[in-house]
């Protein structure tokens, strides 16, 4: 049988794809999905873990633990080779919590195969760090011992966005020039790509890929932003500390940073932070502060951010239900608001599938079509922005969060199998 597989290890949701008799199919990882949240959860209790859509129930039912997202993320940074407490008097190393999530997945993958795999095709985005190539490689070489630690023995990486090409190519009938535009959790990358009928066969398509590029900016940073303008004003981001000047905004910042939230924790941290007090005018956003810290509601507040960019990016305006740090207290966040807070990262993407096309060296209108994936091109003021940059091309959306696996499992079948086609 068939000993490969594709994974889309991605920031915020990941997936696999698996040779089917003819075809390749997306794994149910979770009963009724193909793809689970990257998400890790440690039981402090027994260090058992959840992985998925279970792991962020059980942090949200109050189980006692750590919740670890966005951990793809850490590749590339310093953090990677550093521990972090998962329990009292536990810890693990942030790549060995990469190394749990791959090793999940891959279990789940062969119980279903129902034979062990031993090759793989895994995505990576064009930079894990942007302006920095030694960290870069770093990252990958990160990712890469992670998958040979859980027993692949046969490792190779494709782009992201080029994965989602060869998906989108099997739906043409003709030769097209594809901008692929995958803006997901951590990154938002971007490929020119030649696709059609008379390429698609093809094993190596270096020829056809015209430009890459990519930064290091896309969904959790829009959290961070959105975070900073709305709940943790409340906490007293911006405001005049007694001096007249602004309080210190690092604490905030750590606050908005969902892998850097349990650094606020630490009793020597929490110690500084109460010595703080005097640099609050008003001393109830000081008081709602170290509530926050002292009950660790970080995650908490980070993952209601969340929802409420989801709901407003939808239209309209929500209300941030803030009741867990004091009763009736209630944020109102609306669409102006959100577009402004991400004003700066909006730019920065737009700017980088300018500098993709600009790469290539191909004109704007000869472009036939943007191929839209990853979860956060979902957000209507994102995508609207984008597609005004290219008024002769089509706008396609794929699946905003099977794209990129499913091309990865067309990647795969070609390099390790004979299968022609996705299914």
């Amino acid at each position: 049988m068939p000993n490969f597989c594709a994974i889309d290890f991605g920031t915020t949701n990941s997936a696999i794809a698996l040779p089917d008799k003819e075809t390749m199919r997306l794994v149910e990882i979770e009963p009724g999905y193909s793809t689970i949240p990257t998400a890790v959860f440690y039981h402090a209790e027994d260090n058992s873990r959840s992985f998925g859509r279970a792991a962020i129930a059980e942090y949200i039912d109050g189980f006692d633990g750590r919740l670890m997202r966005s951990i793809k993320s850490i590749l590339g940074s310093d953090l990677i080779e550093h521990e972090t407490e998962v329990g009292p008097g536990t810890y693990v190393r942030y790549l060995d919590v990469v190394v749990a999530f791959l090793r999940h997945l891959k279990a789940v993958a062969e119980a279903q195969r129902g034979s062990p795999l031993d090759q793989v095709v895994l995505g990576r985005p064009v930079f894990f760090v942007d302006n920095d190539p030694i960290r870069d490689a770093k990252a990958q070489a990160a990712l890469e011992f992670a998958a040979r630690a859980v027993g692949f023995t046969n490792v190779v990486f494709q782009y992201e966005p080029i994965a989602a090409a060869l998906d989108f190519e099997a739906t043409t009938v003709s030769e097209e020039l594809v901008l692929v535009i995958d803006v997901g959790g951590g990154t938002s990358d971007f490929s020119l790509v030649r696709v059609g009928p008379q390429h698609r066969d093809r094993l190596e398509r270096k020829s056809d890929i015209l430009a890459s590029h990519g930064v290091h900016t896309a969904g959790t940073d829009f959290d961070r932003r959105v975070e900073l303008a709305s709940v943790l004003h409340e906490l007293g981001y911006k405001t005049k500390g007694a001096n007249g000047q602004e309080v210190p905004a690092a604490t905030y910042f750590d606050l908005a940073t969902w892998h850097l939230i349990n650094t606020l924790y630490n009793p020597v941290r929490v110690n500084e932070l109460r010595l703080m007090r005097y640099f609050y005018a008003d001393e109830m956003y000081h008081r709602r502060l170290m509530k926050v810290v002292t009950e660790k509601l970080g995650h908490e507040l980070a993952a209601r951010t969340e929802t409420a960019k989801i709901a407003v990016a939808a239209g309209g305006e929500t209300m941030i239900d803030l009741g867990c740090i004091e009763a009736g207290l209630i944020h109102t966040f609306n669409e102006k608001q959100l577009v402004t807070a991400v004003e700066e990262e909006v730019r920065r993407i737009v700017a980088a599938a300018l500098e993709t096309v600009r790469l290539s060296g191909v004109a704007v209108e000869r472009i036939n079509a943007l191929y839209f994936t990853g979860g956060s091109t979902g957000l209507r003021f994102l995508s609207d922005r984008l597609t005004a940059c290219f008024p002769a091309a089509r706008s396609v959306r794929g699946d905003r969060f099977a794209s990129v696996a499913t091309g990865l499992g067309l990647h795969a079948s070609r390099l390790y199998g004979k299968i022609s086609s996705p299914a």
